[in-house]
């Protein structure tokens, strides 16, 4: 599926699929080809059961856009959780998970695979002494990956988009791209995602089709994710800003909430080809 010149996909953990055979199951009766895979329930796997696995996808004939990395520990409960836990912040936790992310571009190379996104963690500030710390050890993931011709993709919504291209342009790793996501910048309370969009220009080499609205005490308490179409980022002005960015990638529908899971990702597509044919 294509619209507006973008291939349409999803994000396969919003289907909470047993596995990729259910995986296939679920996609198909959407009408989409496209998909960003977690790869993190494969490293668990053995290389029988890996194969196994593999073939309902290889079979399906679906195209992948990117690989997605997530890690055990970590904490959404509350931001300040996430804060703590997430990515490669906590000095704790940062072995094992360079390790994982290293494991993912092996199975990102096997599967032929360009892209591998993650929540790298909060950036501090400039001017905080962790600062340093968080561009080595990503800059270390980055040169892995490149070891494996792939791509590391930074989602966005911690930081203010400023920020996030600040610590681009110190990390100066080519193989470092952000993978665009509207509604985390709504619900971390970290800036205006059209705003993001013009900021972090050709930057932007993957597109999340997500939707939120704020919360009442902006980067304190998270926001509401709800449907595409029904919070603030707006899919007409969305469309319009990747298009006057340069965009012209993948958009890969992610919900992360409700109990309608598939229902809200055919809500997304509707939203996007009425959009579509507004801008004619």
């Amino acid at each position: 599926m294509n619209i507006a010149g973008h291939d349409i996909g999803v994000c396969s953990w919003s289907l909470r699929p047993k596995d990729l055979e259910d995986l296939v199951a679920q996609v198909k009766p959407l009408g989409l080809a496209h998909v960003q895979l977690a790869l993190g329930p494969l490293l668990m796997l053995d290389d029988k059961r890996k194969h196994q696995q593999l073939g309902h996808l290889r079979n399906a004939g679906f195209t992948l856009t990117a690989g997605m990395i997530a890690f055990p520990g970590e904490d959404y409960s509350t931001i300040a959780a996430i804060e703590r836990t997430g990515g490669y912040v906590a000095d704790e936790q940062w072995s094992l998970r360079k390790r994982l992310s290293e494991q993912a571009a092996k199975l990102g190379k096997e599967l032929g695979l360009k892209k591998i996104t993650t929540h790298v963690g909060f950036i501090p500030r400039r001017n905080d002494g962790r600062y340093q710390t968080m561009v080595t050890r990503v800059r270390e993931v980055a040169g892995a990956f490149a070891g494996h011709g792939i791509e590391l993709g930074m989602e966005t919504g911690q930081e203010p988009a400023r920020e996030l291209l600040e610590f681009l342009h110190d990390l100066n790793a080519p193989n470092v791209f952000v993978n665009f996501d509207p509604a985390n910048m709504i619900l971390y309370g970290a800036g205006d995602p059209m705003e993001a969009i013009q900021v972090l220009g050709k930057h932007i080499r993957h597109v999340h089709v997500k939707d939120g609205t704020p919360s009442s005490n902006p980067g304190q308490e998270w926001g509401e994710e709800v449907p595409f179409g029904d919070g603030r980022v707006g899919p007409g002005r969305f469309l319009a800003a990747l298009h006057m960015a340069g965009y012209r990638g993948p958009l890969v529908i992610e919900r992360e909430a409700g109990e309608q899971r598939a229902a809200d990702v055919r809500k997304a597509v509707e939203a996007l080809k009425k959009a579509a044919a507004a801008a004619g």
